[in-house]
């Protein structure tokens, strides 16, 4: 049995528990606790290891700039397109009208960063502060020019080279070992989350719910799948399959960091080279937030309705506009998504408050907005690659019961990332 059917029992089991036992799910939380706190563990070392390794592998800085380039022109077009759906569906279904507010909670909002201000937070101070605080988008920075320096560097950066290479190395193995208990952890953080919130929480807020669900799935298997089957000329069933296991464990645990090892397999799956997956799905972790952004289009509509507030077509455009801009300088922030929610409805001039209606089944909708952005995380890998030349068609087309289950990734001899993926 492949990992990702174990995943899916997983799933299915999870939710059957947490309807079963009700709150008592809870005592099943510290195993899914545990694995997540696995799965970070390894994010950072893995992103480093295998950026800067990818970073000397390709000996170029100019086409390691192309690459950059193509990866931020793709994740603001497709941030566009989400949130334009994410408007298109909000303004069929109306999701907030009829709805009774009742007893409004008050909220505080926080401070929002300026456009200048959140470019400064992307540079780190201090590296290692960024390496033990998790902050991706700092860590990102340093390793790129880390490795831009040891590729200037020549034979004196040669023996710094072979030591994250063999970091990378050991860090697939690691991941390797983490993976192979995902069905356990994803049983355990269903069971909670279904435990905890029932169905009955679905009710009130059904509308918004689904609005946001509709939004994801057209997203998803429209925008995406159009792209990886127009520009990677590879076959939307392919890549959903071989998607569906890094969207599988980001579903459960709303994390997109924690399925970043399953989209580094997924990527090895889908043929894209490891040389773009490595600077592809470490930059998607902090840059593209597809799912958030549709989720802003979603809420600030279904907050306007409750309000009895009908949005112009001035203000759905400024909701375009700061939902795409917000997206790449929050991410990294703590809290950022409250942010930028928060910058959206000021930039439209929404009550704040609304945000406190929306906040009992944010857990549910997080689950939507993951999802969408690990399988945006995956597109842009592919397509990237397909660009750049550096996507194995027959990798992708290869059946996910005759490939090898392990990581298959590994620096050769002159330091390069490999996959023997067969």
């Amino acid at each position: 049995m492949k990992l990702y059917h174990k995943i899916m029992i997983g799933l299915v089991l999870g939710v059957v528990a947490g309807l079963i036992l009700g709150e008592k799910a809870a005592y099943l939380k510290p195993v899914g606790d545990i694995f997540i706190r696995c799965l970070r563990l390894i994010v950072v070392p893995l992103i480093l290891s295998t950026l800067i390794t990818g970073v000397v592998s390709t000996g170029n800085i100019r086409n390691l700039g192309k690459t950059g380039i193509t990866t931020l022109v793709y994740f603001m077009a497709t941030t566009t397109l989400a949130v334009l759906i994410g408007l298109l569906v909000a303004n069929i279904l109306q999701p907030g009208t009829g709805l009774t507010l009742g007893e409004m909670k008050t909220f505080n909002a926080p401070d929002p960063i300026g456009p200048a201000q959140m470019i400064v937070n992307m540079f780190p101070m201090n590296p290692m502060e960024a390496l033990a605080k998790g902050n991706v988008l700092q860590i990102i920075i340093f390793a790129l020019l880390f490795g831009a320096g040891l590729s200037m560097a020549g034979d004196a950066g040669k023996p710094v080279s072979r030591f994250f290479q063999s970091l990378a190395q050991v860090m697939f193995k690691v991941s390797d070992i983490v993976i192979s208990f995902a069905p356990y952890g994803v049983f355990a953080l269903i069971a909670w989350t279904t435990g905890k919130f029932g169905l009955d929480i679905l009710l009130p807020m059904g509308k918004l719910i689904i609005a946001a669900l509709i939004a994801s799935v057209i997203h998803i298997f429209a925008s995406y799948t159009l792209l990886v089957a127009t520009v990677g000329r590879i076959s939307p069933l392919d890549f959903l399959k071989k998607t569906l296991e890094p969207a599988l464990v980001g579903l459960s645990t709303c994390s997109a960091a924690a399925a970043f090892p399953f989209s580094m397999r997924a990527q090895k799956q889908l043929g894209v080279s490891p040389k773009v997956s490595g600077f592809t799905l470490p930059m998607a972790l902090t840059i593209n937030m597809d799912g958030t952004a549709l989720y802003q289009a979603v809420a600030a509509t279904f907050i306007a309705n409750a309000y009895g507030i009908d949005l112009t077509l001035t203000q759905q455009g400024t909701i375009v506009a700061t939902a795409v801009l917000a997206s790449v300088g929050t991410a990294s922030i703590p809290g950022g998504g409250l942010i930028m929610l928060t910058m959206v409805l000021q930039s439209v001039g929404l009550p704040l408050e609304g945000i406190a209606i929306v906040a009992g089944v944010d857990r549910i909708l997080d689950m939507f907005r993951t999802t969408t952005n690990i399988f945006g995380d995956n597109s842009a890998g592919v397509v990237v690659a397909s660009l750049n030349g550096e996507l194995d068609r027959e990798v992708a087309a290869t059946p996910l019961d005759e490939m090898e289950l392990g990581s298959s990734v590994h620096v050769d001899k002159e330091g390069h990332l490999v996959d023997d993926l067969n």
